[in-house]
């Protein structure tokens, strides 16, 4: 009888949609410790203790986070808790947003060692040059905002000598003109997949670097 009692209501949660969402709850020692529960219910990209984290696979920020120096400079394509997080963890990022509002929200949340630039998608490749106009040679370009293909064509021009390229969401394929052309740099490539936080869905988060480069990889 009580069997069949808890068929029936894991019939119902099956057939509301909440039954996988539950489960995970209960028995998701991997996601709960690595945050996904938390950032799932607030809807941010934060890891178990609500610190801010990249919204990129875990799998690569496990890999990259013991890498990271205070001697590393970084440029981001698109501003958010990743800004935050590289910020705490190197010398400078200096992150170029699109979005006015969610510049101006995220902008008194960073540290002295950071900054938001706002350039309109609609001004002429101000956008993606961004990256270059201070003449600055980064270890870290981060590619997570918009127009991604012209960003990673412009963000080599200002790669330090061993620098690397952080390119998320790679497995989409409206990207694979950039792949390609970091392909033909001579660049090498390590694929990331797996979970993120706040959505239950697969992605890829692909670091591209050369021989000597900063990650010693």
């Amino acid at each position: 009888m009580i069997r069949r009692i808890k068929n029936s209501i894991w019939s119902v949660l099956n057939f509301l949609g909440v039954a996988g969402i539950l489960q995970l709850s209960w028995k998701g020692k991997y996601l709960s410790e690595k945050g996904w529960l938390k950032s799932f219910r607030l809807k941010r990209s934060i890891d178990k203790n609500g610190k801010p984290i990249p919204w990129c696979t875990y799998s690569f920020i496990q890999f990259i986070e013991p890498r990271l120096t205070k001697e590393m400079d970084a440029f981001e394509f698109g501003c958010g808790n990743s800004t935050l997080w590289y910020a705490e963890r190197i010398k400078s990022i200096k992150a170029v947003e699109h979005d006015q509002q969610w510049a101006n929200f995220i902008q008194p949340l960073l540290p002295v060692n950071a900054k938001i630039i706002f350039r309109s998608l609609m001004a002429n490749d101000e956008y993606s040059g961004e990256v270059n106009i201070d003449g600055k040679k980064y270890h870290i370009i981060i590619i997570d905002g918009r127009n991604r293909n012209q960003c990673t064509y412009q963000a080599v021009q200002s790669l330090a000598a061993d620098g690397i390229i952080v390119f998320d969401n790679s497995q989409i394929s409206e990207y694979a003109p950039a792949m390609e052309f970091l392909h033909q740099q001579n660049f090498r490539r390590i694929d990331f997949f797996g979970m993120l936080p706040i959505v239950p869905t697969e992605n890829c988060t692909t670091i591209f670097y050369r021989p000597n480069n900063c990650l010693n990889i």
